[in-house]
C-alpha cells in the first residue's frame, strides 16, 4: 500500500497566536455583487461607525473632566447638508460691485426702486376645480394688486397679448393635479423672463392653527437664502411681484426663504402685547413681540427660467433643471 505524502495544498494556516486582523469597511459596498456579503459588509460598517462615535464621546467626556467645570467646553458643530454644501462658483459676495451694477439695470430694478408698481393677472388651467379657486383667493390676500380672470378656452400666448394691452406687469398661470395646485408659471411682461415653479405643501390660511386675518396693507418683503447668481435672479423675480412701499402700520411681512433649492413662502403679522415681567426702571410691564401666521403656506421649486414671455417651442432657456445631470450629489444646490 502506497502512502501519500502530506502536503499543505488546500489547507489554511491555523492562527495559533490568536491575533485577529480587522480590515476597515468601506461605506460604499454597492460594488459587491453578492447580496448576503454586501449586507454583511454594510452591517459591519454601521457597527464600526457606531463604535467610533462612542469612542469620540468618551474622549470628549474625559477631556471635559480634566479641564474642569469652569473651563470653556469646545462646541461641536453638527454636519448638515447646508454647512457641507459643495462650493458654487457663482456664489455672490456682499461687496460684489459687478453684481450690484447688473441688478441696478435688470428687468426688476424699476420695481425695487418703487418707480413702477406691479399689476398682476392670475388665471388657471382649463376647467379648474373648486379647490384651486380657494388657493387663488389666498394668493389675492397675499399679493396686493392682483386680479383674477377665468381661463376659458384661451391659450397662454393669447392671454399674454391681452395682459399687455391692459398694462399688466405679470401673468400667473396655475396648474393642478388631483384638485391640488402643483405648478405655477410666472411671466414678466412685456419682455420676460418667464419661470416655472413646482408647487407643493399647499396649506390654506383657514386651516393653520391660530391664524389671523390679513388686511389690505402692503406687506414688508423678506428675501433670504438666495446666494448664487441664479438665486439672486429668482429672488428678485419673486420680489418684483410686490410693491416696495410697505405700509408698516399693518405689521405684515411676506417671506421667501430659500433652503436647499426649496423656496418656502410664509405670511405673518408681528403682534405686540404686554408680558408678565415688570420693568423696574420704567415701572410698567415689558412689551413682548410674537408672530401670528396669516397664510397661505406653500413651497416652490424652480424648474426652468426662460428668456422672453411664455414660449415652450421656440423660447431660449436661461436655466433648465435636469435631474439626472444636476442632482448627482445631495450637497449640490443651485440657488
Amino acid at each position: 500500500m502506497v502512502k501519500r505524502a502530506k502536503t499543505l495544498e488546500g489547507k489554511r494556516p491555523s492562527n495559533t497566536a490568536g491575533v485577529t486582523k480587522s480590515r476597515p469597511v468601506t461605506n460604499n459596498p454597492g460594488k459587491i455583487r453578492n447580496k448576503l456579503k454586501r449586507s454583511e459588509m454594510y452591517g459591519r460598517y454601521l457597527l464600526q461607525k457606531k463604535a467610533a462615535k462612542k469612542d469620540a464621546r468618551k474622549k470628549r467626556s474625559i477631556e471635559a473632566a480634566e479641564l474642569g467645570e469652569e473651563a470653556e467646553k469646545p462646541k461641536t458643530v453638527q454636519k448638515t447638508l447646508d454647512n457641507t454644501r459643495e462650493y458654487e462658483e457663482t456664489m455672490v459676495q456682499p461687496d460684489d460691485d459687478e453684481v450690484m451694477a447688473d441688478e441696478a439695470e435688470d428687468e426688476f430694478a424699476q420695481y425695487f426702486s418703487d418707480t413702477v408698481r406691479p399689476k398682476l393677472c392670475i388665471t388657471t388651467r382649463p376647467r379648474p376645480s373648486a379647490e384651486l379657486f380657494q388657493f387663488i383667493q389666498n394668493l389675492i390676500t397675499l399679493i396686493p394688486n392682483m386680479y383674477f380672470y377665468p381661463r376659458k378656452s384661451f391659450t397662454i400666448k393669447e392671454i399674454v397679448k391681452a395682459c399687455e394691452q391692459k398694462k399688466f406687469t405679470h401673468l400667473l398661470v396655475l396648474s393642478e393635479k388631483s384638485k391640488v395646485c402643483n405648478g405655477m408659471i410666472i411671466s414678466h411682461l412685456p419682455a420676460g423672463p418667464t419661470a416655472f415653479f413646482k408647487v407643493s405643501n399647499v396649506i390654506p390660511g383657514e386651516v393653520i392653527p391660530g391664524h389671523g386675518q390679513a388686511t389690505s396693507h402692503v406687506p414688508e418683503l423678506n428675501l433670504s437664502g438666495f446666494g448664487t447668481r441664479l438665486g439672486h435672479r429668482a429672488g428678485r423675480f419673486l420680489g418684483s411681484l410686490f410693491p416696495h412701499n410697505a405700509e408698516f402700520e399693518g405689521r405684515q411681512v411676506v417671506t421667501f426663504h430659500n433652503q436647499r433649492d426649496y423656496i418656502f413662502v410664509r405670511h405673518h403679522r408681528y403682534v405686540f402685547h404686554e408680558g408678565k415681567e415688570v420693568d423696574k426702571e420704567k415701572g410698567h410691564k415689558k412689551t413682548k413681540a410674537r408672530l401670528q401666521e396669516l397664510g397661505p403656506r406653500f413651497t416652490l421649486k424652480m424648474r426652468w427660467l426662460q428668456e422672453g414671455t411664455f414660449d415652450t417651442q421656440f423660447g431660449e432657456y436661461e436655466w433648465h433643471h435636469k435631474r439626472k445631470e444636476m442632482d448627482v450629489s445631495r450637497r449640490k444646490f443651485h440657488l
